[in-house]
């Protein structure tokens, strides 16, 4: 099943407020917001998608605590991005500076920030062009190295900035180059 897109302005315009309040009376519901306002309703992962998913956020979880240099975030937590949209990346990490310039409310909320690591995991009901879209949105908005892994095919888009995107064909690990260093990613997991 993919993604399903509504476009409420032509009715309504939500205020980052009423989407906030909409998240949160249907939290059984992932929703997404484009930067021009459309809701995006997305379904849930089925279980092998849900189990690697889990995966990548545990090694991205244990490497941050070991590091101390940020923090990271699972695909439940959705960034108010500089353009406008509201995303939810697989797994995202920030480093600790710039997410110590936000204030409580922000934290507890959607925060207004793009992260400065992105992974997002294709799974099998998604559209690659949507999710290469999405990849460039985060690189548009600050993101300073993102990892599109598709499964189905055992390959990695990385995503930096000022740089063509790269894909690797089957690599058994992934670093996190400059931006998390000595972050290594175990795609043997993943696969």
């Amino acid at each position: 099943m993919n993604a399903f897109t509504v476009n409420l302005k032509p009715v309504l315009e939500l205020t980052d407020e009423q989407f906030f309040n909409l998240c949160q009376a249907n939290r059984d519901l992932k929703f997404e917001r484009s930067a021009t306002g459309e809701l995006i309703i997305m379904p849930p992962t089925g279980g092998e998608t849900g189990n690697k998913n889990a995966r990548i956020t545990q090694q991205l979880m244990n490497w941050t605590d070991a590091d101390g240099t940020g923090i990271a975030f699972d695909s439940s937590t959705c960034f108010k991005l500089p353009n406008g949209a509201d995303r939810s990346p697989d797994a995202a990490w920030i480093k600790l500076q710039r997410w110590n310039t936000l204030i409580d409310e922000q934290k507890e909320k959607f925060p207004p920030i793009c992260p400065d690591f992105v992974i997002e995991l294709l799974s099998p009901s998604d559209s690659l062009k949507a999710a290469q879209e999405k990849m460039r949105e985060y690189l548009d908005n600050g993101v300073q190295l993102g990892l599109l892994i598709n499964r189905k095919y055992r390959q990695v888009g990385i995503y930096r900035q000022g740089k063509e995107v790269e894909v690797l064909e089957s690599p058994a690990t992934i670093s996190g180059e400059d931006v998390l260093k000595g972050f290594v990613l175990d795609l043997e997991r993943i696969w």
